[in-house]
């Protein structure tokens, strides 16, 4: 029997953590971004009048640094990618905001580009010092493998956007990533149950399952040294 293909967001969240994944999955949850995630999106198909506006200006964009941090970034960005025509690309897309079914995965993809084939996800959180997060590493993989079965064509590369911060990465097919794929797909197959909680504790601050979940998170009092 063919299995329903899994969601990005449930591959996302399970390569976070699995127990979120489990509840975000069996309760009755708001799934739609909120405004201010479409206002931070909306910010990746405005790069170059981003770059043309004053101070003032920027101040009133939902951009996560103050406005001369934020164009310098935008402008390295920019400056990087260009020699190449990546940054051309990304501007430009082929299309925009797209469907993408695959055999095991499906969900939605901010940008396709072509000549070659890869998809674009925009994120609306902060990006690590390099790279890319492990769990967008995951979403990455589904993204390029459901557009890879759409296209019938090999997609080898995936760009992930910060636009909040100007900064964007790409992320190439590695035999790791792909791996944690499969085991993003299958944890998500394989819950009839609330996993193990996770032992990393600083995941459960902003879950907003902490308290169905039971965990104990490190109050503020505990942090100084009084309980």
């Amino acid at each position: 029997m063919t299995r329903p293909p899994v969601t990005f967001g449930d591959l996302r969240t399970a390569a976070y953590c699995p127990r979120k994944c489990y509840y975000a999955r069996t309760r009755e949850t708001d799934r739609e971004p909120p405004p201010e995630v479409e206002a931070i999106r909306d910010l990746a198909t405005r790069y170059e009048r981003l770059l043309d506006m004053s101070a003032t200006e920027l101040e009133a964009e939902p951009i996560a640094r103050p406005p001369a941090a934020y164009r310098r970034a935008l402008t390295e960005t920019r400056d990087e990618l260009a020699a190449d025509g990546d940054w051309q690309r990304l501007c430009e897309p082929h299309e925009r905001d797209v469907l993408a079914t695959g055999r095991d995965c499906r969900g939605r993809v901010h940008k396709v580009l072509a000549d070659p084939l890869e998809p674009v996800l925009v994120a609306t959180g902060s990006p690590p010092e390099r790279g890319i997060w492990e769990s967008r590493s995951v979403h990455a993989v589904a993204a390029a493998k459901a557009l890879a079965w759409e296209h019938q064509t090999p997609v080898e590369r995936v760009w992930v956007e910060y636009p909040a911060y100007g900064v964007v990465r790409s992320v190439t097919m590695t035999t790791r990533r792909k791996a944690r794929y499969r085991r993003a797909l299958r944890t998500v197959r394989e819950l009839d149950g609330p996993p193990a909680r996770t032992d990393n504790r600083s995941k459960c601050e902003s879950c907003e399952f902490t308290s169905e979940c039971g965990v104990r998170t490190r109050t503020l009092r505990s942090l100084l040294g009084f309980g």
